[in-house]
Formats: structure tokens, sequence, C-alpha cells
């Protein structure tokens, strides 16, 4: 989820591949903390997510350490180098996400 973008609840579910009942228990932490917010969706089984004003300025000032973390790991690795990495850490992911299963 990311400032301003209305996510539902099955979206979320899909994005972190966490079962629905988790994602529900951790959205209302969140929404009695101050942070999200449900709004309508189509029908009244949908759930949308959105970020609150306190939602977004605590997401704000969390990108920005994730950036300064981000720069300080790969300070001094060439860029190509640096994007070599950004595309094969998702099939490093996929492949322990499947582990145990057999590849051809």
């Amino acid at each position: 989820m990311y400032s301003s973008e209305l996510c539902t609840l099955v979206e979320i579910c899909k994005y972190y591949q966490i079962e629905k009942p988790n994602v529900t228990r951790i959205v209302q932490k969140l929404e009695e903390q101050g942070i999200v917010e449900q709004i309508p969706g189509k029908d009244r089984r949908e759930k949308v997510i959105r970020m609150t004003e306190r939602g977004e300025n605590l997401y704000r000032q969390c990108r920005a350490e994730i950036t300064g973390l981000e720069q300080q790991a790969m300070k001094g690795i060439p860029e190509a180098e640096q994007e070599m990495v950004f595309e094969l850490l998702p099939q490093i992911r996929d492949n322990l996400d499947h582990k145990g299963e057999e590849t051809n």
C-alpha cells in the first residue's frame, strides 16, 4: 500500500502472500491507531483500505528512512551491478517461496 492509494483486503493478501484473517487483524490494529481507514467498496463484502493523513505522514517518514538505508547498502556499488541485484532479488524470493518444489 502506497501513500494515497486505495487497496482491497484481497489485493493486500495477494501482494504480501498472507492469509485474509491475518491481514484483517493487522488492518484493524492500524485502524485503531488511526493509520488506515476502511471506506465502502463496490459491494458490502469488499473492504477498501486507504491511509489516513497520519498514515501518509508515517509512510513518508518510513520511506525516507528506507531510501537512506538503500543508499547506504548500495554505496560504492556500480549502477549496473545495482540493477542486476534488483533484477535477481525477485527471482531469489520466488525460489525461496517455492523451495521443495521440483523445478525443471
